[in-house]
């Protein structure tokens, strides 16, 4: 029985794919999530500095928002 570590997890071959650029449904999902769930709740206009965070995350990542 073999058990995986960190640093099994974190070694990539060096054959791998670069990594993919970022796509906005898949970035943030902390600040997303909350943003998704006030509006849902509270409605847009009562969520405004979720709004406000998900967006500085996204801009953060180079998102033009």
């Amino acid at each position: 029985m073999s058990t995986l570590t960190a640093e099994s997890c974190e070694t990539t071959p060096e054959s791998a794919e670069p990594e993919e650029t970022p796509t906005p449904c898949c970035e943030c999902p902390e600040t997303k999530k909350a943003r998704d769930a006030c509006i849902i709740e509270k409605g847009e206009e009562s969520c405004s500095d979720l709004i406000e965070a998900h967006k500085e995350c996204m801009r953060a990542l180079g998102f033009k928002i």
